[in-house]
């Protein structure tokens, strides 16, 4: 009669299957996204290639943040570094808002039962159809359409209307040139957003909805009182992910212009990365210049996403979490003061 130790069925483990299949993507992973963070890091402290890669320390965070260093054009690089800065922030900030209110907007209207809108599918393709688009297309569609002389079609039509008596600089002016940006980027990523807001709403417990309408609540206090609330994981990833894409902005920005000169209003972090990458031949190429300022958006980036997650933690689960643990140790501070011991 075999015993209780023979009858037991040898556990098998396939741990290792598991690593096997998931091994390419970390391997990919490694190779082309951490290697090329830590090499920007390792590339922040040296010089030029003119300079045969010499290590310079700290050198380049200092003339890119404080204007001081070794360099010539120190306080010039500071100055554009921090302009490029400042219109990062102003681009993200622009298309943000307005991208976030349309598509909560949208979400809440298309995800509302009560709203009998036909082709409510063909209307959501419609909008997200923008995001498919790739950026160049779409900055060659719109520098032809608003060009700043009155040979290309918006400015023709506001002439003719007689909306304006001279053509508007949309690629060239300070003010226009950003507004237009910024409305191409919420125009490309609205329909985006509006689809996870959709997939937000849509997992709350429509047992919610039914209770707040036999309590009398009407759709705006349903809104802020069960939709708002519950949608905050989803609301934190869009913040966030809109974070990092929107201070690593380049395309749009970049490619919107029409001719040699390029607009300085809209020269980016990641603009001003890249031409001190690309500046002049190899061996000039500030690398060290591109590599500071990588970091620096890294970490204000790191920074602002911890501070967005500090902010949106879940308030209940903490002060939960702390008089639990209140309760053990009284528990165990009693326990000790009985003899006895857990």
């Amino acid at each position: 009669m075999a015993s209780a130790a023979q009858r037991r069925i040898k556990a098998i483990s396939y741990a290792k299957y598991g690593y096997m299949f998931i091994a390419p993507f970390f391997l990919v992973y490694c190779f082309f996204q951490v290697w090329p963070l830590i090499y920007t890091f390792i590339l922040s402290f040296k010089g030029n290639q003119s300079e045969h890669a010499l290590w310079v320390g700290l050198n380049n965070y200092s003339t890119i943040l404080l204007g001081q260093g070794r360099a010539a054009g120190a306080a010039a690089s500071q100055e554009e570094f921090f302009r490029a800065l400042g219109n990062t922030l102003i681009l993200w900030f622009g298309n943000f808002i307005p991208q976030i209110l349309l598509s909560l907007l949208l979400a809440v209207w298309f995800t509302d039962a009560k709203v009998k809108l036909p082709g409510k599918g063909f209307f959501k393709v419609v909008m997200y159809m923008p995001n498919i688009i790739t950026a160049a297309s779409v900055a060659a569609l719109y520098v032809n359409l608003f060009g700043d002389s009155e040979n290309y079609f918006v400015n023709s039509t506001l002439m003719k209307m007689g909306l304006v008596s001279a053509p508007v600089a949309f690629i060239k002016g300070p003010i226009a040139s950003k507004l237009m940006v910024m409305f191409i980027q919420t125009w490309l990523w609205f329909g985006n957003t509006m689809i996870m807001l959709m997939s937000g709403i849509m997992g709350i417990n429509p047992s919610l909805f039914e209770a707040a309408d036999i309590d009398g609540a009407n759709s705006r206090q349903q809104f802020f009182r069960i939709t708002l609330p519950l949608l905050q994981p989803i609301m934190v990833y869009t913040l966030v992910t809109s974070m990092i894409g929107g201070l690593q902005m380049f395309d749009i920005p970049y490619l919107y212009h029409n001719g040699a000169n390029f607009n300085k209003q809209l020269e980016t972090v990641a603009v001003y990365i890249y031409y001190n990458f690309n500046q002049g031949t190899v061996e000039s190429a500030n690398y060290g210049y591109a590599g500071a300022a990588s970091i620096v958006i890294f970490i204000i980036t790191a920074i602002l996403g911890s501070i967005t997650f500090y902010m949106n933690r879940d308030k209940d689960a903490i002060a939960k979490k702390k008089q639990r643990k209140k309760a053990e140790k009284q528990y165990k501070a009693k326990m000790k003061q009985g003899g006895l011991t857990l």
